[in-house]
């Protein structure tokens, strides 16, 4: 956050303005650093300054400029938002992570204006807030006093740390009340503060031998943060020999790349007291936590390790305070000086501020890449030369110092190289040299200048007949050497050179990738073939356009069955055909003739007898379709026959029909038959009549049986002639020759007279029907009359 100014009068304001924009003038000019401060912990987004107007720029230039903040690596501090000028935190920013101890806090960035090209230094400085307390190593320091010492006798006590600097950090310590010490706080050349306590009374061991105070580190923020620490107190017996070191400073260098665990220094000290008062140990005094987390000293031999890899980029130097103790409490110190020997184990590092992938194939001296260069190693290990491929029609200019641009040479050729992989390398000049590359790939953009290609001049589809709607049926394909929008490509249909031809109902396209779809079903009896042309457009300006013809073929499928034209199905009466009964086995009785609307071998018919009255009789060719007797016709054959013949194709699956022949069985041509259609019509009547019918039959049928044989018992018994008088025999024996009547006067004519009998051991209450007894001049008609007569009763159920 910037200082705001003072007041001050007019002419002074006046006089601080002239100096700004002279200073303004300077730094376009020279390059002159532009500084802000912030404090630290604000939120991002907080306001920081007005870029715009520190650099003495209108409201909208630095939006024209292109303007924008770039900061060594890839860690961004600051933003800019380039139509207010207004540069906010982009995080929040703490200053003990960013700086550590070291203060000022300086946060380096730069700001470049790209058009035209310049840079300006800046400098942003993190300001410290109280945000931490003081903090104590040890919860306890341990101090061993010999009660000899004499009042006014100093004991240094350890300090407390805190990551604040400045006014926010240890600024007082106080010790709780007691009879014997006070607090005195020294101020060093360092600028920390460091604690003693002196002796105010002398003490005695055999009146207190321990004591316990409460030591409290006091920093200067506001509000005020506290640290604690217990201060025990053991009183000692004499002890007049402090330990004292051979050197009071040490300095020893140590390569930042020495392993853990490696020896850094021994210390040593010595004391010319004997016994307990002369055993030393040592111990670090005074020490921060950066010393502690990176060193270990040996409490007896003194020897000083590593406890972890040091980093030169981290922290440069260290100052270790030793301090060494006998039994007796007494103690002498010494100071340890190290300084970390800078090694190359950082590679440079590259920061891509802007980068222009897609190059005009006819724009010269263009601006394809913005970066950054960095190396966090110092001297010769830290300096850094960049350089790309040769023979590349490209090269780099140093713009400010570690800055670079990468620049075309000349206008590029599209058609000679579409794409450029560059490889920029960053190599520093230490020893070994280590080395940072980093790969971009430049892409020539592209004019308008080839059409759409079709992958075939003429394309051939095939679609089954009876097809859902919106079917994909195939694809036309075409690509367009050019790239971007010049080759995307378009489809369209072009109108049918058939005017008659409905093909915006017939198939669309997708206007995307060619696919073309079947609008509703197709029919191959309707339409078997037809033909179109598309049209791929490219989105280029002006746009470029090629052609291809589409045939399209409809494939028949099964979906008619077959179709019987003779017999005729719908006729008011059927046709009836005669066969003599002379006729041989092989006679043509008719012939079945179908036709089917499919083609192939959906149209291959096949004839099949599928019902008959007497199976066997007939036959029916399975390929023409043509009825013949399948054996020779005899008088017990019935006269009228039904057959159903079922008429099939081949397709898969079928699709079938049937049709239904009347035969009568004559013996002549001009006999007379009854009419079919009634014959038909009684059957169908008969088939739910016919229990009811057989019912009825057999009551009557029982009722006249019975009658007939009491008739005739009655009269053999008045001429006891026969001893079986009740029995007759079966079909086979001589039935007697005496009549039985029953006419309405109890006579029958000699025409009209029957032989009757009851079937031996039957078990219902039919009757038959015998030959007629007739004079001999009856000849075979008679007979034959008969046969018919006992047929026709075959059919209502008499045997």
């Amino acid at each position: 956050m910037e200082t705001p100014l003072p007041k001050a009068p007019q002419k002074r304001q006046v006089t601080a303005i002239i100096i700004v924009l002279i200073l303004l003038i300077l730094w376009e000019v020279d390059g002159m650093t532009i500084k802000y401060s912030v404090l630290e912990e604000r939120e991002s987004g907080s306001y920081v300054a007005n870029l715009a107007k520190d650099l003495g720029l209108g409201l909208g230039e630095l939006e024209a400029r292109d303007a924008r903040i770039l900061s060594k690596g890839n860690q961004q501090y600051l933003q800019l938002e380039q139509k207010s000028g207004n540069l906010i935190l982009k995080e929040k920013l703490d200053r003990e992570e960013l700086c550590s101890d070291t203060d000022p806090c300086i946060l380096h960035f730069q700001v470049l204006l790209k058009s035209p090209v310049h840079f300006i230094q800046g400098e942003l400085q993190l300001l410290d807030v109280n945000d931490h307390a003081p903090e104590f190593l040890e919860n306890e320091i341990l101090l061993k006093i010999s009660e000899s010492s004499h009042p006014g006798t100093a004991f240094p006590l350890k300090i407390a740390q805190d990551l604040d600097v400045g006014s926010n950090t240890v600024q007082n310590y106080t010790i709780s009340t007691n009879s014997h010490f006070h607090l005195f706080t020294l101020n060093h050349s360092d600028g920390r503060r460091y604690p003693e306590l002196v002796l105010d009374k002398a003490l005695d061991r055999e009146e207190q031998s321990e004591l316990r105070l409460t030591l409290t580190a006091l920093d200067g923020g506001s509000p005020r943060r506290t640290g604690t620490s217990q201060v025990l107190i053991v009183v000692l017996d004499i002890n007049d020999n402090a330990p004292e070191f051979a050197q009071l400073l040490y300095e020893v260098q140590v390569p930042e790349n020495s392993p853990v665990g490696s020896l850094v220094i021994t210390v040593f000290a010595t004391d010319l007291d004997a016994g307990t008062y002369g055993e030393l140990s040592y111990s670090f005094f005074q020490s921060s936590n950066q010393v502690i987390q990176a060193f270990e000293i040996n409490a007896v031999t003194g020897e000083i390790r590593l406890k972890k890899t040091l980093d030169f980029e981290e922290i440069r130097s260290y100052r270790l305070e030793i301090e060494a103790s006998d039994g007796g409490g007494l103690s002498g110190k010494c100071t340890i000086a190290i300084e970390v020997m800078d090694v190359n184990d950082n590679a440079p590092e590259l920061t891509m501020s802007v980068l222009i992938s897609d190059i005009p194939e006819n724009t010269p001296d263009t601006v394809v890449a913005i970066f950054g260069i960095s190396d966090p190693d110092s001297g010769e290990n830290g300096k850094m030369m960049c350089t790309i491929q040769d023979h590349l029609p490209f090269f780099l200019k140093l713009t400010v110092e570690n800055f670079y641009t990468l620049v075309t040479e000349r206008a590029l050729d599209r058609e000679s190289q579409a794409e450029y992989n560059i490889t920029i390398t960053v190599t520093d000049l230490g020893t070994p040299r280590l080395k940072t590359q980093h790969n971009i790939t430049v892409t020539v953009s592209d004019v308008n200048d080839n059409a759409p290609a079709f992958s075939q001049t003429t394309y051939t589809l095939r679609v089954r007949e009876n097809n859902s709607p919106a079917l994909h049926i195939g694809l036309v394909s075409a690509t367009d050497r050019d790239s971007g929008a010049n080759a995307q490509v378009t489809y369209s249909l072009l109108p049918p050179a058939d005017p008659q031809l409905p093909l915006a109902s017939l198939v669309s396209i997708n206007a995307d990738n060619g696919q073309l779809f079947a609008l509703r079903s197709l029919d191959y009896e309707a339409l078997q073939a037809f033909e179109f042309g598309v049209r791929a457009a490219d989105r280029g300006s002006p746009a470029l356009s090629s052609q291809a013809r589409v045939r399209v073929l409809v494939l028949d499928d099964n979906d008619n069955a077959p179709f019987v034209l003779y017999p005729p199905q719908n006729g008011s009466a059927p046709c009836t055909e005669l066969v003599p009964r002379a006729a041989e086995a092989g006679y043509l009785v008719t012939k079945v003739v179908a036709v089917d609307g499919d083609s192939g071998q959906n149209a291959w018919l096949s004839y099949q007898l599928l019902k008959a009255t007497e199976p066997g009789l007939f036959g029916v060719w399975a390929h023409n379709g043509e009825v013949r007797t399948a054996r020779l016709l005899s008088e017990r054959d019935t006269v009228k026959h039904r057959l159903v013949v079922l008429v099939r194709d081949n397709g898969e699956p079928p699709r079938s029909a049937s049709v239904t022949l009347h035969v009568l069985l004559v013996d002549g041509f001009s006999q007379p038959y009854l009419p079919l259609p009634e014959v038909a019509a009684a059957e169908a009547r008969a088939d739910p009549l016919t229990v009811y019918l057989v019912v009825a039959l057999a009551s009557v049928s029982s009722l006249f049986l019975f009658s007939v044989l009491v008739f005739v018992a009655v009269r053999l018994c008045r001429r006891s002639r026969a001893a079986s008088a009740g029995r007759c025999s079966g079909p086979e024996g001589h039935f007697p020759g005496h009549l039985v009547d029953v006419s309405g006067t109890g006579t029958l004519s000699q025409s009209y007279q029957y032989e009757v009998c009851l079937r031996g051991g039957s078990g219902t209450s039919e009757f038959k029907f015998l030959k007629p007894i007739f004079p001999n001049f009856v000849g075979e008609a008679a007979g034959r009359d008969a046969e018919e007569n006992s047929n026709f009763t075959n059919n209502f159920g008499f045997t």
